[in-house]
C-alpha cells in the first residue's frame, strides 16, 4: 500500500494529534487485542501526521534457543509494508540503527538514510521510497524499564512540521504500546494459571474421590475407605486409629452411612470435651430428681442414639468409674439412668476414635482391659496427611472453595502455591491444612495467591520446646503483681505438638514458676490451657 501524502501547510496538527489520540484510545476501550489496536494507530500515524510505513519490532520470543545464539527481534505489526517486507525486516541485537535502539534503550534520529551507513535499509528498499530526502525514526518500547521492541517509521524531512513535535508524540505512543502488550502478558499468564487450575479442579471432580464426604483417591486413604466398607453391614464396634486432625469424624460418619443405620440418628460425643462431673448424666442421661437442678428427666446421648450410631471420640479421657458401665452397655444392650432404678434397652452401633495408644494405656492401668477388647474388634489405621499427599491439592481446593463461599471471597491457589502445600509435613494434618486455607482466603489481599504469598500463612515446622527454667524461689507475700513473672505471648499460628510433648517434671516446674497459675503456665510452654489440663491428668498431677 503506497504512503499518504503529508498533510497540508494549513493542518492544524494540534487537532489531529488530539484526534489520534482520541481513537486509539478508544480503540483501546474496545479491545484489548493488541493487534487490532496497534495496526490501526500505526494507520492514524501515516493518515494524521505523514508518520509512514509505521512498524512495531519486538523481541523474537525462542522457547529454546540453541546455546550462544544471538538474540533477535522482528517486525511483528506494521502499516504501508508488504508481506515480503515484513518478512525481511528481523534484526540481530546491535545491528543497524532498529538493533542498537535495542540494545541501548535509547532513540535514533536518522536526518538522511542515504548518508547514514548504519542504516541497513532491509525492510524497505531504497528504490521504494519517495526521491527527496527520508528521515528515519526510532524510539524503544520498555517494559518494567527493559527494551522489548522498537517503534520506528519514516518520514520526509522537508515538512511543515517541527520533527519535536513527531518525537513528543511518538514518545507517547510506544509508552502506550509497551503498557499494552504489559497488560497482554499479565492477561496471558493469569490466563494460563486458572486453565491450569480449572484443569486440576475437573479432575478432581472426575476422580469421584469424594465418598461419604471423604475426598482423595490415595492408596492408603482407599484402604481405609474398604475395611470401612466391608465392616459398614455389621453390627460390630469400630476403632478408627490415627494422629489428631485425620477426620475421624468423618470416617465415623461414613460407617453410619454406608450402614443400614442410615437413616437413624447419628450422634458424635467428644469425651475429652466433657468434665468428668457431668460423664455419666451426658452418656447415659438422668432421672427426676437425681441431682440439684434435675427437674426432670432427660434421656442420654445413648438413648438418644437408639437405633443409630453413636460416635465416642477420643474414647481414651473417658473416666475409669465409668468404663466398667459403658463396657455393661456395649455387651447387654442396657443402661440405667443417673439416679434410676429400671433399665432401658438400647440398640446402638459404638464408634469410637483415640489417637492415644490404647494398649500402652492399659498397661498402665489408665484404661480397663476388657473394655480395650470390646473396643478393639475392628479397628481401622487413619492415614495421616504425610502419607497420602497426593490427595492434599485436592483437599486443599476444596477448602479454598467452601471457605469463598462462607466468606463471600474470589481466592483462588496457583499451580506454583498448590505445589507448595505439597511439600509442608502438615504435622496437624487435615485440620491443620483446613485451618491455613481459611485464614488465608480471609486475610490475603491477592485474588490469585502465588508461592511467595502462601509462604506467609504456613506454620513454622514444629521444633522441639526449649526446657523450662527452673523455678524461681517462692517470693515474699508482700511482693506485688508487677513482679509476678511475664506469660510468654502466645504465637500466631500455634505449632501441633503431640500429647507427651512434655515431661511430668516441665510440668510442675512451668505450675512451681508461676505459682499454681495454670493459664500461664501454659501459656509458658505453648499450650492452650486445655493441652496442658489434659497433660496434668495424665500424668496423674490433676
Amino acid at each position: 500500500m503506497p504512503p499518504h501524502s503529508p498533510p497540508s501547510p494549513a493542518t492544524d496538527w494540534h487537532a489531529q494529534e488530539l484526534l489520534l489520540m482520541r481513537e486509539v484510545m478508544r480503540l483501546i476501550g474496545r479491545s484489548l487485542a493488541p493487534g487490532l489496536v496497534l495496526r490501526e494507530m500505526l494507520h492514524l500515524m501515516s493518515e494524521l501526521l505523514g508518520l509512514n510505513r509505521g512498524r512495531i519490532v519486538l523481541v523474537d520470543d525462542t522457547p529454546s534457543p540453541p546455546a550462544g545464539a544471538p538474540r533477535t527481534a522482528s517486525i511483528q505489526h506494521a502499516y504501508g509494508l508488504t508481506q515480503a517486507e515484513v518478512q525481511r525486516g528481523r534484526y540481530a541485537w546491535g545491528e543497524g540503527i532498529t538493533g542498537r535502539v535495542l540494545a541501548t534503550g535509547q532513540p535514533a534520529i536518522v536526518q538522511d538514510i542515504d548518508a547514514e551507513p548504519l542504516f541497513l535499509a532491509r525492510a524497505v528498499e531504497r528504490s521504494q521510497l519517495p526521491p527527496e530526502t527520508v528521515a528515519f525514526i526510532a524510539l524503544p518500547i520498555e517494559v518494567n524499564n527493559a527494551p522489548i521492541g522498537v517503534l520506528a517509521c519514516h518520514r520526509i524531512r522537508s515538512r511543515q512540521r517541527h520533527l519535536n513535535d513527531d518525537l513528543a508524540v511518538l514518545r507517547v505512543l510506544a509508552t502506550l504500546v509497551g503498557q499494552l502488550l504489559q497488560l497482554e502478558a499479565l492477561v496471558a499468564e493469569q490466563t494460563r494459571q486458572l486453565e491450569a487450575r480449572n484443569a486440576v479442579l475437573a479432575n478432581a471432580l472426575n476422580t469421584k474421590s469424594a465418598r461419604y464426604g471423604l475426598i482423595g483417591s490415595s492408596p492408603p486413604l482407599l484402604q481405609a475407605l474398604s475395611e470401612l466398607e466391608r465392616v459398614s453391614q455389621t453390627q460390630a464396634t469400630v476403632l478408627l486409629l490415627g494422629q489428631s486432625g485425620t477426620g475421624k469424624e468423618l470416617f465415623a460418619r461414613a460407617v453410619h452411612l454406608a450402614s443400614g443405620r442410615r437413616d437413624r440418628p447419628f450422634i458424635k460425643v467428644n469425651c475429652s470435651a466433657i468434665p468428668d462431673a457431668l460423664f455419666e448424666s451426658e452418656l447415659f442421661g438422668y432421672e427426676k430428681g437425681a441431682f440439684t437442678g434435675a427437674s426432670t428427666a432427660r434421656a442420654g446421648w445413648f438413648e438418644q442414639a437408639d437405633s443409630g450410631t453413636i460416635f465416642l471420640d477420643e474414647i481414651g479421657e473417658l473416666p475409669l468409674a465409668l468404663q466398667s458401665k459403658l463396657l455393661r452397655t456395649l455387651q447387654e444392650g442396657t443402661l440405667v439412668r443417673l439416679g434410676g432404678q429400671r433399665e432401658v434397652k438400647v440398640n446402638v452401633r459404638l464408634v469410637a476414635a483415640t489417637h492415644r495408644d490404647l494398649a500402652a494405656d492399659v498397661e498402665a492401668g489408665r484404661f480397663r482391659q476388657d473394655l480395650y477388647y470390646r473396643l478393639h474388634v475392628i479397628p481401622i489405621h487413619l492415614p495421616s496427611l504425610a502419607e497420602r499427599r497426593e490427595d492434599i491439592r485436592a483437599l486443599a481446593l476444596h477448602f479454598v472453595s467452601r471457605a469463598n463461599q462462607a466468606h463471600q471471597r474470589n481466592v483462588n491457589l496457583s499451580p506454583d502455591a498448590l505445589a507448595r502445600l505439597e511439600e509442608h509435613p502438615w504435622p496437624g494434618n487435615i485440620r491443620e491444612l483446613g485451618n491455613v486455607i481459611e485464614r488465608l482466603v480471609l486475610l490475603t489481599n491477592d485474588t490469585l495467591v502465588a508461592r511467595a504469598e502462601l509462604d506467609r500463612f504456613l506454620p513454622a515446622v514444629s521444633a522441639p520446646l526449649p526446657l523450662p527454667s527452673p523455678p524461681a524461689p517462692p517470693p515474699p507475700a508482700t511482693t506485688s503483681a508487677a513482679a509476678q513473672p511475664a506469660a510468654t505471648p502466645a504465637p500466631l499460628v500455634r505449632d501441633y505438638a503431640p500429647a507427651q510433648s512434655h515431661s511430668v517434671s516441665e510440668l510442675q516446674a512451668a505450675l512451681a514458676g508461676h505459682h499454681g497459675n495454670q493459664s500461664r503456665a501454659a501459656q509458658s510452654l505453648g499450650l492452650t490451657l486445655r493441652q496442658f489440663s489434659y497433660r496434668l491428668r495424665k500424668a496423674g498431677l490433676k
